[in-house]
């Protein structure tokens, strides 16, 4: 969309230029270099480098890419237009759809609520299991998009009665100036934004994102550095950084391991997480492990044993943590949300779907202890 467009699709909406964002007055007055061709325009990249010589430097993720003029970075979303770092990845989602906000996954952040849920083409990891892997292995430019503007996003969720905006099935790092611009309006209009992550992500613009959006439910792959250079292809050292600033925000956090048999499923390496998780990230920061599915280039190995995650939720449960969830499995009582002191059943979930809520307040209506979260 170019600018003329761009103007009349927000005075359509209301919005005056003063009105909007930075960032969004920003693309007013950029130059873009593409073609009316129907396809969203680059949006420049505020967190980069730009040198004398045309190379630049973007700064969103740990890899800090180099990139000479046309180049494309590692996450296939950011280039070098013309010497300028633009992101490729704005306004032009591969997925949008309706999901239950458990499907993030968050267990207690608006429970029963539905999410209208996005996504753009792109990722800077590799995972070597990835579900979506036909969407995050693409430029954006390869997919099949929708054109939709923040406006337009966040005026649908409004349209439908959706209380939340998620950020999932790819990267939300890698259209991040994407969900920044959306999480801002819809703050105006009342739409809380959430984001399943995996928070490959530099601290700086994770923490103007930690501003404005509410909640995250990041994954973290695993607890060694060979496991995240060999199955995901990059360090775990970042995303325990992202994790711990994201923890720091004020933000709610989630945290969720899938248990990959042969490859991160060893208990003394879970414990060592759990620990971590536990004076790092608090024992009151819900923990999910999730049952591995076969798929992309592990399609050979089997699907997790049920035992295998109980023995996780266990090692879990014993090391202090006091929400421990397992996913992809139902029904089962790791679906459950319990009352930490009593042990009476607050929410029951058959997998995504809520079976009953006995919550008051976000509190146990028997001892009437405080259960951490975001109710309402």
């Amino acid at each position: 969309m170019h600018r003329r467009g761009f103007l009349a699709a927000a005075a359509r909406a209301g919005l005056a230029a003063a009105a909007l964002p930075a960032a969004l007055r920003v693309l007013l007055d950029f130059e873009r270099a593409l073609a009316d061709d129907g396809r969203a325009a680059p949006f420049p990249v505020k967190h980069g480098e730009h040198w004398e010589d045309g190379r630049v430097r973007c700064l969103v993720c740990p890899m800090l890419c180099v990139l000479e003029k046309g180049e494309v970075c590692f996450c296939r979303t950011r280039m070098n237009l013309g010497g300028r770092l633009v992101n490729n990845a704005y306004g032009n989602p591969c997925i949008v759809r309706t999901d239950p906000v458990e499907k993030t996954p968050l267990n207690h952040f608006l429970p029963g609520r539905k999410a209208l849920s996005v996504a753009i083409g792109g990722c800077n990891l590799r995972c070597l299991y990835c579900q979506n892997w036909r969407e995050a292995q693409s430029e954006p430019k390869d997919l099949r998009n929708l054109e939709l503007p923040p406006w337009k996003a966040v005026q649908g969720a409004v349209d439908q009665e959706i209380p939340l905006l998620c950020f999932t099935y790819t990267e939300p790092v890698v259209f991040s100036e994407y969900v920044l611009d959306i999480a801002t309006l819809g703050r105006e209009r009342g739409v809380r934004s959430v984001a399943a992550t995996s928070a490959y992500m530099e601290p700086a613009p994770l923490k103007e994102l930690c501003a404005v959006v509410s909640g995250f439910a990041v994954a973290l792959k695993g607890f060694s550095d060979d496991f995240y250079r060999r199955v995901c292809g990059q360090r775990l050292g970042p995303v325990l950084k992202a994790l711990e600033t994201v923890k720091a925000s004020g933000s709610w956090l989630e945290v969720t391991t899938l248990v990959v048999p042969t490859l991160n499923d060893d208990m003394a390496q879970v414990k060592e997480q759990c620990r971590w998780h536990r004076k790092a990230l608090g024992a009151d920061t819900p923990l999910h492990f999730a049952r591995f599915v076969p798929e992309h280039k592990l399609a050979e190995l089997p699907r997790t044993p049920v035992s295998t995650l109980e023995d996780c939720r266990k090692v879990a449960l014993d090391e202090g943590l006091r929400f421990v969830y397992l996913s992809n499995v139902a029904p089962h009582e790791g679906n459950r949300t319990l009352c930490p002191k009593c042990g009476k059943v607050l929410v029951d979930r058959l997998g995504f779907r809520i079976l009953a809520s006995s919550l008051e307040n976000g509190a146990c209506p028997g001892c009437r202890t405080r259960i951490p979260g975001v109710w309402a």
